[in-house]
């Protein structure tokens, strides 16, 4: 899966809760050095190093960097897993809050240096995934990256459409539950990627398994095994709560440390079961899938061998035929399938971004990309958009240095948005990862960002904002929230109109979940966590950029997309966590 690796977590509680230690003294603000100033928004400055910024494992690496993968990804992994299959649900009494409260459209031929590029895709970045409980069509589809999710069709550029999510008398939040981390011997690393959110249950991966847990108590109330580790997790889901993830045959071994990712499987979240697996050749041979995504009752998989496509029932769509010249290398899903579809050798490729009938493949429109850019993430599927790093000029491993707003009906772009690395936090994942980018959403007919952190007013603190762009004019819209002293913007989803975006929080407080109108910008804070040093640790342990966060109903949850063997004097980690509004 194409996760990066979490970030190395901050001393845990030792004890079964997150409660603060008897007369233990507030931390005091790390020291930092003071940044130039932010030339806002026209400046170029200079992306400072966040004063609790992730620290990647070794192995971490930006393209040219070989890193080492975890254990869940087809093809690599050198060393020995060793697995511990018990995950419970940690049981700790809940902290209180603070007082108060097409068929025929594919090649059979591996693109060989493609391939190799897919171990770096493996590291960079982040793929999370958020509930879109308010989508302007109703239907139940989580979409998105770090906030990257579509509001409907983005029609609304006033933002007039009113969310589902309310802000509760008091946000005060307190911790429902925490599942600890699962055990892993040896050195080994575990893909733990997919999380969902549906009316009775919080979703998560587990070491070669589903389980899902009571919303507000953290009680298993299902498990599914698998035979292998996830290695890919779609982020949507069907009106009737089905979703689809890829895993691997078996669990790895020391003789042979990855079995390729090619068992595709449907998950009814509801019921709590598998309900069918499918593979796919070519010739004799299964094919090891990159992606995975959902839309209507449409399941499409990619990768360098093709793409292919199952109906929600397990019916065969679309394969890949050998005669074909180019392949789709992935699809992004929600309210439209849209595939991108390579053409040419490396070095001389072009990219068509082609919208497609989720039932038959047939081609509905098409935007033709420049010869050369080699990889292209879908960003939303309607109003649809797609980044690019053009000429490899973002120069940050954030693999965008431009996005593209296309016209659905006509494969016409409509404009072209510069977002140089320097100014802008967004990510996307498109060596591999087609649909996964994170720290943005698209809605309103609207592009948001988060701007990269910059100093605050005070002596150490540092903050960003989220502004818009207007995806039929590509200008910025002069709307712009601001994180506050010490905080980090980032957005989540759309809710109907609105945007909701997470603040990480500084030294002193708890983080927060909050509502920006589309209109006014005017933000409404849903939930505020705990500021105990304990529950501080845990949750900025957890980062937007390397973790997944699911928010609905005045409920935040956050969890890890690896597992790895828990170092001496780490004291307890966990997998997952769960806040909550009264």
């Amino acid at each position: 899966m194409t996760q990066p690796p979490p970030p190395p977590p901050q001393q845990p509680p030792q004890s079964g809760g997150f409660g603060p230690p008897p007369g233990q003294p507030p931390q005091t603000p790390p020291p930092a050095q003071p940044q130039p100033g932010y030339g806002y928004p026209q400046g170029a400055p200079q992306a400072p190093q966040p004063p609790q910024a992730p620290q990647p494992p070794p192995g971490y690496g930006y393209p040219g960097q070989p890193p080492q993968a975890p254990y869940g990804q087809p093809g690599y992994g050198q060393q020995p897993p060793g697995y511990g299959y018990p995950q419970q649900t940690m049981p700790l009494q809940p902290q209180p809050g603070p007082p108060g409260g097409g068929g025929g459209r594919f090649n059979a031929q591996l693109a060989i240096i493609v391939a190799a590029v897919v171990a770096i895709a493996l590291i960079i970045g982040g793929g999370v995934w958020y509930a879109n409980s308010g989508a302007d069509d109703g239907k139940k589809d989580d979409t998105a990256g770090t906030g990257g999710g579509t509001g409907g069709s983005g029609d609304n550029k006033g933002g007039t459409t009113s969310g589902e999510e309310k802000a509760p008398a008091d946000p005060s939040a307190r911790v429902l539950f925490q599942v600890p981390a699962p055990e892993v011997k040896n050195d080994s690393t575990v893909v733990v990627s997919g999380s969902w959110l549906t009316d009775k249950a919080y979703v998560k991966s587990g070491i070669a398994q589903i389980v899902g847990y009571d919303r507000d108590k953290g009680g298993e109330l299902w498990k599914i095994p698998l035979a292998g580790p996830v290695c890919q997790a779609s982020r949507h889901v069907t009106d009737d709560n089905k979703t689809a993830i890829l895993y691997q045959p078996a669990m790895p071994t020391k003789a042979d440390p990855s079995h390729g990712c090619s068992q595709l499987a449907v998950i009814d979240l509801d019921a709590g079961k598998k309900l069918w697996t499918k593979t796919v050749k070519t010739g004799d041979d299964l094919i090891n899938f990159d992606n995975v995504t959902i839309s209507g009752k449409t399941v499409a998989v990619g990768s360098t061998s093709g793409g292919a496509a199952f109906d929600v029932s397990g019916k065969l769509l679309w394969s890949p035929k050998p005669t074909d010249t180019c392949y789709d290398a992935g699809y992004g899903g929600g309210e439209k399938l849209v595939a991108v579809r390579k053409c040419g050798t490396y070095g001389q490729r072009q990219l068509h971004i082609q919208t497609i009938d989720p039932k038959s493949g047939k081609v509905i429109s098409e935007y033709k990309m420049a010869e050369g850019i080699e990889y292209a993430s879908i960003v939303s599927t309607n109003p649809l958009v797609v980044a690019a790093d053009v000429g490899d000029s973002a120069g940050d491993g954030s693999g965008i240095s431009d996005f593209f707003s296309i016209d659905n009906k006509t494969g016409k772009l409509r404009t072209r948005i510069s977002a140089p690395g320097e100014q802008f936090a967004a990510r996307c994942e498109g060596i591999t990862r087609i649909e996964y980018c994170n720290l943005l959403a698209v809605g309103n007919d609207r592009l948001y960002l988060p701007t990269e952190e910059h100093d605050g007013t005070g002596e150490y603190s540092q903050t960003n904002e989220i502004v818009a762009f207007d995806l039929a004019t590509g200008k910025q819209t002069g709307q712009r929230a601001d994180a506050g002293d010490g905080y980090t913007i980032s957005p989540l989803r759309m809710d109907g109109g609105n945007l909701i975006a997470y603040k990480r929080p500084p030294y002193d407080k708890g983080g927060q979940v909050v509502s920006i109108d589309g209109g006014s910008f005017k933000e409404t804070k849903l939930l505020e966590n705990p500021a105990s040093d304990q529950v501080r640790d845990v949750e900025t342990s957890m980062s937007p950029e390397y973790s997944e966060f699911l928010y609905g109903g005045g409920q935040l949850y956050m969890s890890k997309v690896y597992a790895s063997k828990r170092s001496a004097g780490r004291g307890k980690e966990y997998l997952a966590v769960g806040f909550g509004t009264s």
